[in-house]
C-alpha cells in the first residue's frame, strides 16, 4: 500500500469505526465519570472487536483505529489505546502462562491494563527509573513509586519496570507483570485536566518472582522501547484524529458564522488560516502512515520515523485545535463544546510517550548514528 493513500476497504472501515464511534460509544463515555476507568465502554470495545484487533493487527491498522476514534469520541480512543500499551508487553514478550492469563480478559474488556514505567523523579529520562527489584528468595521485592500512571490506581495488572541492578542506566530494567491483588501494591488517583484516569502507585516489598518477568531479567527497557516504537506513531494518529475534528467544526462554523457583512471564510485572513490548518494536518497524517508503514515492514529506521511523527503530529494539533478555538471565539471555551474538549485533551500528548524535546533527541541520536 502506498503511504500517501488508503485502499477502499480501509476506507469504509474508517467510516464503520467513526459510525460505531457516534452511535455506541460516545454514549457510554457521557455516563463515565471523569477521572474513573469506564467499564462499559472497554467492555463495549471488546464486544465490538477493536480490542483484539490491537494485538492481531499491523501499526497502520492501529493508527487508522486511533484516528478514527478519536476523531468521535477521544474517551473510547484512549481506553483503547491504553488497553494497547498496558498489554502488548505481555503479547510481545510474555510467557504463554502470561499471555494466556492475561490477553483473552483484555480483549474481551473484562481485564484493565497499565503501563508502569513513569516514576516521580524519572519521566522524560526513563533510564533513571529508581523503583527497586531486590533479591528475595528465587525473586525479588517491588520498592517504590510509579506516577502519572494510565488506569491507576483502577487496572487488574501492571507492567511494571523496576530496577535491577544497581547504576546500569537502561541495561538495568526489568519489565514484570504485576496483578493488582498482590500484597504491598497500593495507589491513590490524581486529579488531572485530562478525563481520563491518572494515579500513582506504591509498592512496599511487593513479592514478585521469575514467572511476573517479561522478556529477560536486566533487558526490560527494550521491552518499553519496543512499545513506545509501536504506540508513538499511534500517539500521532490520537492527535491527527484531534485535529481533524477541530478542522471540520472550523470549515463548518467559518462557512456559517456571519461577520463584518459577510461570512467568515470570505475573509482572507480566515480563510488561510483554515487552508494552513487544513495543510498541516494532512502533513502530519502522511507521516504518521509513513511511520506506521516502516513499522509493519521492518524498517530498521523505525525509532525516527515514529519519534518525527509523534513529533509533528502533537504539535500540530495543538495548534490546529487552538487556532479552531480562536476562529470560534468564546463559544469554543464553554464547558460541553467540542472545542473545549479538545482543548483539554490535545494538550497531553505532548508531553507523555516521550516529551516533544526527548523526540527531538532521538532523531537527532538517528540522524547522527
Amino acid at each position: 500500500m502506498p503511504v500517501f493513500s488508503l485502499d477502499p476497504a480501509q476506507t469504509a472501515w474508517c467510516a464503520e469505526l467513526r459510525t460505531l464511534a457516534a452511535d455506541k460509544l460516545a454514549p457510554l463515555a457521557a455516563q463515565g465519570e471523569p477521572g474513573r476507568v469506564n467499564g462499559p465502554l472497554i467492555a463495549a470495545l471488546g464486544e465490538h472487536g477493536l480490542l483484539e484487533r490491537l494485538f492481531t493487527a499491523g501499526a497502520l491498522d492501529l493508527c487508522l483505529m486511533r484516528e478514527s476514534l478519536a476523531h468521535t469520541c477521544t474517551e473510547a480512543e484512549t481506553a483503547l489505546a491504553l488497553q494497547g500499551l498496558g498489554a502488548h508487553p505481555v503479547a510481545a514478550a510474555g510467557t504463554p502462562e502470561q499471555r494466556s492469563r492475561w490477553l483473552p480478559e483484555v480483549t474481551a474488556g473484562r481485564a484493565v491494563a497499565a503501563f508502569a514505567l513513569s516514576e516521580p523523579d524519572a519521566g522524560s529520562d526513563a533510564a533513571a527509573l529508581a523503583l527497586e527489584a531486590a533479591p528475595h528468595g528465587d525473586g525479588w521485592l517491588l520498592s517504590g513509586e510509579k506516577q502519572w500512571i494510565s488506569n491507576a490506581p483502577e487496572a487488574d495488572f501492571y507492567t511494571v519496570f523496576a530496577r535491577t541492578a544497581a547504576d546500569a542506566g537502561a541495561r538495568g530494567v526489568t519489565a514484570f507483570l504485576v496483578p493488582a491483588d498482590r500484597p504491598g501494591l497500593t495507589g491513590s488517583p490524581l486529579d488531572m485536566l485530562s478525563p481520563h484516569a491518572i494515579g500513582t502507585l506504591v509498592c512496599d516489598q511487593v513479592p514478585v518472582g521469575p514467572a511476573d518477568v517479561l522478556g529477560e531479567v536486566d533487558r526490560g527497557f527494550r521491552v518499553a522501547m519496543n512499545t513506545l516504537n509501536l504506540f508513538r506513531p499511534s500517539v500521532g494518529a490520537f492527535a491527527v484524529g484531534m485535529a481533524q475534528a477541530a478542522l471540520d467544526a472550523t470549515v463548518g462554523h467559518t462557512a456559517r458564522r456571519t461577520a463584518f457583512g459577510g461570512f467568515l471564510k470570505d475573509l482572507q485572513a480566515v480563510a488561510h488560516q483554515v487552508a494552513e490548518m487544513a495543510t498541516r494536518t494532512e502533513a502530519a497524517r502522511l507521516l504518521v502512515y509513513a511511520a506506521a508503514a516502516a513499522y509493519d515492514a521492518g524498517d530498521p529506521d523505525v525509532p525516527r520515523r515514529a519519534a518525527m511523527a509523534k513529533l509533528l503530529a502533537t504539535e500540530t494539533a495543538q495548534y490546529v485545535v487552538d487556532t479552531a478555538v480562536q476562529l470560534h471565539g468564546a463559544r469554543a471555551l464553554q464547558r460541553g463544546h467540542l472545542l473545549e474538549h479538545l482543548y483539554r485533551e490535545v494538550r497531553a500528548p505532548r508531553i507523555y510517550e516521550g516529551a516533544t524535546e526527548v523526540q527531538r533527541t532521538i532523531i537527532a541520536k538517528e540522524l547522527y548514528r
